[in-house]
């Protein structure tokens, strides 16, 4: 099994080879603590999930350190800190703001299940290292300080653009940048400016008397070099990072440490449409993920589980644009309703090859699925749980909150059944009459059909794709 990934770098799938394979490293940028995260928010989140659960099982989890961070200092933090808590002192408001919304931002990505990242840092705790960063800059001649700034010279990178693929002047000439007296540059970005009074401020670098705070860039340079080192394995994100948020990371980490790279392998998911159209407010499409997995009734729409939404979202190939529907996410409910079923009662076995396989093929995640559906097919469910497992997933019916557990029993009922009424009941009488199918008893057929209905439970046969053979998938009546 060899591990290829999509290098945005060079545009094309390379193997991966890991600088060290006992200490392979790989940095996703986080959120930014200013709202609650959205679900196009929820995709890079469980995209990278993915890959460091599978680079975990190639390498060892010991030898994976998976960086997300946490942007807590941010012009639209500041904003959103004195809209909402107008009362409060300015920095008091920003730091309730931004310990709610990320208190929240864990509590959503939890219910996706997703695991920890090995770390997962704050700008606010790395101040020190971008003082650094800037300090080098400057020193060699890659930025400067212009009343109170320091920023960033693009023209001294020969070679900026490259993430991106487009030349300076391309750039400059569909640019829309913040017009400065103090720029030598139109594309020169900040690296440090000065604050305005209430906002965070710490000592500014470069010898500049006035307190000021980091720009954005300058935060996932600082946090990744802490972490992972001047030079690291793979670097992720969203599409629209590319630029310029990831080109200026590279500018600024290969010019402070005079490296050729940043990051061997850049990876990009794909853009995230809710029924077809580009999510936002203005559109009244805009969705949270507390909001999908919670349905608020302004919104008017279903609740969905978090393993609904985090399956849902690896039909998709990741470098894919996704449209986000109801009907998807109906479609990946009733799949998993049925398979959580037939895995009630099964032992796990191994984690099936060919799943690995097509996820060692840049994430290739719809192959993967079509395994799954393979597995449940032929009747392997050991290995079937097994990979839903590997992959994030429970394979328990009450994370899809249709199972509850009996009062005073601890027994698994279907919700808003008697106690006396389980899952394995309702398993049972279905194969009982799957079995009076085969046999072509029609009578004890219809008798089981109708003692079921009479529970709330909703029958459909068909038959298997591959095998042929009769099946029966059963779901509650909503």
């Amino acid at each position: 099994m060899t591990l290829t990934l999509y290098n945005t770098l060079t545009r094309r799938k390379e193997p991966f080879q890991p600088i060290d394979p006992k200490n392979v490293r790989m940095y996703v940028c986080g959120p930014t603590v200013y709202d609650l995260a959205h679900i196009g928010n929820a995709r890079p989140i469980i995209v990278f999930d993915v890959l460091f659960r599978l680079l975990r099982h190639i390498y060892g989890e010991k030898h994976v350190t998976y960086a997300r961070n946490i942007t807590d200092v941010d012009d639209k933090i500041n904003a959103r800190a004195v809209e909402r808590f107008p009362k409060l002192p300015p920095t008091e408001a920003i730091r309730k703001l931004t310990e709610e919304t990320t208190a929240q931002f864990h509590k959503d990505i939890a219910a996706l299940g997703v695991l920890p990242p090995t770390v997962e840092p704050r700008a606010t705790d790395h101040i020190a290292e971008m003082r650094v960063l800037c300090d080098a800059l400057v020193a060699n001649g890659h930025a400067y300080v212009a009343e109170g700034h320091v920023l960033f010279a693009v023209g001294s990178m020969p070679d900026y653009g490259k993430l991106a693929r487009r030349s300076l002047e391309e750039m400059e000439a569909g640019a829309r940048v913040d017009v400065a007296p103090y720029k030598k540059g139109p594309m020169d970005f900040v690296l440090w400016k000065p604050s305005k009074p209430g906002e965070p401020a710490w000592p500014s670098p470069a010898g500049i008397a006035t307190p000021g705070r980091p720009g954005w860039h300058i935060e996932c340079s600082a946090m990744a070099g802490k972490h992972l080192g001047n030079v690291f394995d793979i670097h992720g994100g969203g599409i629209d990072l590319v630029f310029p948020h990831h080109e200026n990371e590279i500018a600024q980490s290969r010019c402070a440490h005079n490296t050729p790279v940043m990051a061997n392998v850049w990876m990009h998911n794909g853009f995230l449409q809710v029924e077809g159209e580009k999510m936002s407010k203005s559109l009244g499409n805009f969705v949270t993920i507390k909001e999908q997995i919670e349905a608020q009734p302004r919104q008017g729409r279903k609740a969905y589980k978090g393993e609904v939404v985090r399956f849902a979202m690896l039909r998709t190939h990741y470098r894919q644009p996704i449209n986000w529907t109801e009907d998807g996410l109906e479609e990946t409910r009733k799949t998993l309703e049925n398979w959580y079923t037939d895995l009630a009662d099964v032992p796990e076995g191994e984690i099936s090859q060919a799943v690995l396989d097509a996820l060692s093929d840049d994430l290739n995640t719809p192959k993967a699925i079509a395994e799954l559906h393979r597995l449940r097919s032929n009747k392997e469910h050991g290995a079937l749980k097994a990979s839903l497992q590997f992959l994030g997933f429970s394979t328990n019916l009450e994370e899809l909150g249709i199972i509850s557990v009996a009062p005073g029993t601890g027994e698994l009922q279907i919700e808003g059944f008697p106690p006396s009424i389980a899952v394995v009941t309702v398993k049972q009488l279905v194969d009982a009459r799957l079995a009076a199918r085969k046999a072509k008893n029609w009578a004890e057929s219809d008798r089981i059909r109708d003692e079921l209905a009479a529970m709330g439970i909703q029958l459909k046969d068909g038959k298997d794709p591959q095998t042929g053979e009769a099946i029966t998938t059963w779901e509650v009546k909503r």
